[in-house]
């Protein structure tokens, strides 16, 4: 049977009863999750938080832009603010949710879950009237095992056209989170070790030793009142009373425990590195100055930020806007205001564009969200053109005739 005919039976999965009630411990024990040799399940994962902050940057940055629906107009491209796809991204996607949270909802889901971020279309007479993101699990994804990657998307097992669905996938076929279980998980057990550390640390470090035999029993009673008076955090610093010739004997720090806390930021920088994320960003101060901090943000829009927009710009074009409506539409973020510089030097670079007749004025009032004003589409040079006296001193008819 040729291999692209669609008469071919298409065998049909579907998680077991209960995957898709939103547990994501149970979606991963089916679905798969991040495997790693520390057993980190993905609830665990974002407990750390380094993988928060970075997951939290990329989310509510991507969230945060200005979102638009453009038409192209001849050579030009136009604001449509009342296309069905703009109310809903820049208003309520649906009487539970707004735009902000989905967009945000979605990045974040496809930074943590293999299958990516999915949503659900909700069309009347083909025009996108709501837009559902589910928890994760409530919708599957399976591939053609062809080679084709077409998708089939369901929804608690009921298959659904893929043009309803708004699929936010990275650039392989696994999240980052799960990419990166393994250096998530040495975090995680670094985090824990010191939490047992330092709950039980207030007792002092060391041996008790004894010049005598003292039996068991009387090992359970001397371990008993030591830790009665000196274990936990409110007998810190209490002077230890010894016994019947025993002593007690500090130990020492080993090299490995000396670099304790090297090693918990040399992961917070190895979850940094999977996100794509400047370490500054997960507040790993270090070795940031003031200015390749500012180097840091421009690698983040560059390098993190942008990718993600593009893909999420794809995903919602595919899903939100009809096969006519493309070509001639088209959903776009808005990154001016996140890769604009401080004022002083943004006004400079204005006024150089506008004196070497690169932009007019009304365009660079465009930039500044300001209205064109009259005579404002010359492109002139302030400079050598002086321009026109704003007021000629004329009185009004009413000034003269009185």
């Amino acid at each position: 049977m040729w291999p692209f005919s669609k008469a071919a039976r298409i065998e049909e999965k579907a998680l077991p009863a209960g995957t898709a009630s939103g547990d994501p411990d149970l979606y991963e024990l089916f679905a798969g999750g991040p495997p790693s040799g520390f057993g980190v399940s993905h609830g665990q994962a974002l407990s750390v938080p380094a993988v928060q902050a970075a997951i939290r940057v990329i989310a509510e940055a991507a969230a945060s832009l200005d979102v638009t629906v453009k038409r192209k107009v001849g050579d030009t491209e136009a604001d449509v603010p009342d296309h069905p796809a703009a109310k809903l991204l820049t208003g309520a996607a649906n009487p539970w949710t707004s735009g902000y949270e989905l967009i945000r909802d979605l990045v974040a889901q496809a930074l943590t879950y293999d299958a990516g971020g999915l949503a659900w279309v909700n069309r009347v007479r083909g025009e996108p009237r709501e837009v559902i993101h589910y928890t994760p699990g409530s919708i599957t994804v399976e591939f053609d095992s062809k080679g084709t990657q077409e998708p089939t998307y369901r929804i608690n097992g009921k298959r659904i056209p893929s043009r309803d669905v708004i699929h936010l996938r990275g650039a392989f076929s696994r999240c980052p989170l799960s990419m990166a279980a393994d250096a998530i998980g040495a975090a995680k057990q670094m985090e824990i070790h010191a939490g047992n550390l330092f709950k039980n640390g207030a007792r002092p470090g060391g041996i008790i030793e004894s010049p005598k035999a003292i039996g068991d029993g009387g090992v359970v009673k001397m371990l008993a009142g030591w830790k009665a008076a000196y274990g936990g955090s409110g007998n810190a610093g209490n002077t230890a009373v010894l016994w019947d010739g025993t002593t007690f004997k500090p130990l020492t720090l080993t090299s490995v425990d000396s670099q304790f806390l090297e090693l918990r930021k040399f992961q917070a920088i190895e979850i940094a590195r999977a996100f794509r994320v400047p370490p500054s960003m997960l507040f790993e101060m270090d070795r940031a100055t003031w200015s390749n901090m500012e180097q840091a943000g421009r690698e983040f829009i560059t390098y993190t930020l942008i990718p993600w927009v593009k893909a999420l710009e794809s995903a919602l074009n595919r899903a939100l806007l009809s096969d006519d409506e493309r070509g001639e539409y088209r959903i776009a973020f808005d990154i001016d205001d996140v890769t604009q510089a401080d004022l002083t030097a943004r006004a400079t670079a204005i006024s150089t564009l506008i004196t070497a007749r690169v932009l007019n004025p009304n365009e660079a009032r465009s930039w500044l969200g300001m209205d064109p004003r009259e005579g404002g589409n010359e492109f002139a040079n302030p400079a050598i053109e002086p321009a026109k006296p704003a007021n000629d001193n004329t009185p009004p008819a009413s000034q003269e005739a009185a």
